[in-house]
């Protein structure tokens, strides 16, 4: 059902209301937007009278919103960006072919982003954005058409499909293997452990699967899986990595297996989207093309993980 006119106000009115009450200044806004302050007065009272609610307290010379326009103002500098962002997505692509995705920074940059030229050349319509999102988020809240996600399947607003699973190592440098003549799970207790948030209780499900006790585990947290990497390059510790994104790592000898004892994570990697746009063309084709990526990486690796 269409909207009456009455709620759907021109840009010019939501514009100059969203830039006085950003910059909290009539004089400010009317800078920004190229106008006069008399004319950003008139389209603030204009959207005011149209609403029928008062969205500023003036006071003499200043401005502060009311606890309607501080509402209002979010809802309207959400549309607005919204607006931005298609129109620039159109602009970049025409033919309606633009594809955004939120990714996982290390996912994106170490896996995804070297196979994407296969996919464009595949499908040379669409534009692709990468826009990187550590947690989930809500789908209606956010102009983006699919994320990649690592955890549980649970998103809710959300459809998804599992990409792969993950194997992780305990890896370090060279040198401090070296150092702590690592010959069983017990012995890595006695050098620093690393640990990211995004997988909190790894360590202790890693010594627990290898009959090692995992109380007290303690050390340095890291919310990138990039710092926590170097980190353990550097020598600073040993870092539970997965193995499909240090391989280059591996092969160059700038990590090391402390002990070659894998496990399985208990999470998994999946590519998710919003319900009512699981039709949308550029998202099928990126769908079934990631889909068939990581195909072989989907079976469970054999590598217990401790629940």
């Amino acid at each position: 059902m269409q909207s009456p006119r009455r709620f759907l106000p021109s840009l010019a009115l939501l514009s100059a209301f969203e830039a006085a009450a950003r910059t909290g200044s009539i004089t400010a806004a009317a800078k920004e937007l190229s106008l006069t302050q008399s004319a950003v007065s008139r389209q603030i009272k204009a959207l005011e009278d149209l609403l029928e609610v008062e969205l500023f307290h003036r006071e003499r010379q200043t401005i502060r919103l009311t606890a309607g326009g501080e509402y209002y103002v979010r809802e309207v500098r959400d549309a607005l960006r919204r607006i931005s962002t298609a129109s620039l997505n159109l602009r970049a692509n025409p033919y309606g072919g633009t594809l955004s995705i939120a990714i996982l920074p290390t996912f994106g940059t170490r896996w995804l982003a070297p196979r994407l030229p296969k996919f464009l050349a595949g499908n040379p319509g669409i534009t692709i954005n990468l826009v990187t999102r550590m947690a989930p988020f809500d789908f209606r809240l956010d102009p983006v058409d699919a994320a990649i996600h690592f955890g549980r399947p649970d998103w809710p607003g959300g459809e998804m499909a599992l990409l792969r699973r993950e194997t992780v190592i305990p890896a370090c440098s060279r040198s401090l293997r070296d150092r702590f003549d690592f010959r069983q799970p017990a012995d890595l207790r006695l050098a620093p452990l690393l640990h990211l948030t995004s997988r909190p209780d790894a360590w202790e499900r890693w010594l627990t699967l290898h009959g090692t006790p995992a109380d007290g585990v303690h050390g340095m947290l890291f919310d990138q899986f990039a710092t926590a990497s170097q980190a353990a390059i550097a020598g600073l510790g040993v870092a539970l990595l997965p193995l499909f994104l240090i391989e280059e790592e591996l092969r160059s000898g700038q990590l090391v297996p402390a002990l070659d004892l894998p496990m399985e994570s208990e999470n998994a990697y999946y590519v998710v989207w919003p319900s009512e746009r699981a039709g949308y063309p550029p998202l099928a084709a990126f769908r079934d093309w990631i889909l068939a990526e990581t195909a072989d990486c989907r079976a469970p690796t054999g590598h217990e993980f401790s629940s």
